[in-house]
């Protein structure tokens, strides 16, 4: 049952960001703060990349932790790309953009950086 939940969180969490990313930019409200886009493909990722961690943490009995950490940021990195490619491809309103995909990397880096701090804190706390 935990398993289920925390697949439909981290999928709902996947349909929200590609519904952003991918609506018509008229859709979206506009605010006129520089590179706030980019902060926000960051912060979409970070919890892109530590909800998918935690599914696949639930899915394996073995938990090899690090490689399924890495495994969320290698999914996250490839689904950013494949949202900027289809903003490039089927969008009238939008293109791609290579410094997204890097906005998104860094999200999903700082997710990593992110659980692996809270887990030695954990460990030291315990």
């Amino acid at each position: 049952m935990l398993k289920n939940l925390y697949f439909w969180i981290a999928f709902s969490w996947t349909v929200v960001v590609a519904y952003f990313c991918l609506a018509p930019a008229s859709d979206i409200p506009s605010v006129s703060i520089p590179n706030l886009d980019k902060l926000a493909h960051s912060f979409f990722h970070f919890v892109f990349t530590i909800l998918w961690f935690l599914f696949f943490k639930k899915q394996v009995k073995k938990k090899n932790q690090a490689k399924l950490l890495v495994g969320a940021v290698f999914f996250s990195l490839f689904f950013g790309i494949g949202i900027e490619v289809l903003q490039s491809r089927l969008t009238i309103t939008r293109n791609g953009d290579f410094f997204d995909v890097l906005a998104n990397f860094t999200g999903a880096l700082l997710a990593l950086v992110f659980v692996v701090v809270a887990k030695q804190i954990r460990k030291e706390h315990t």
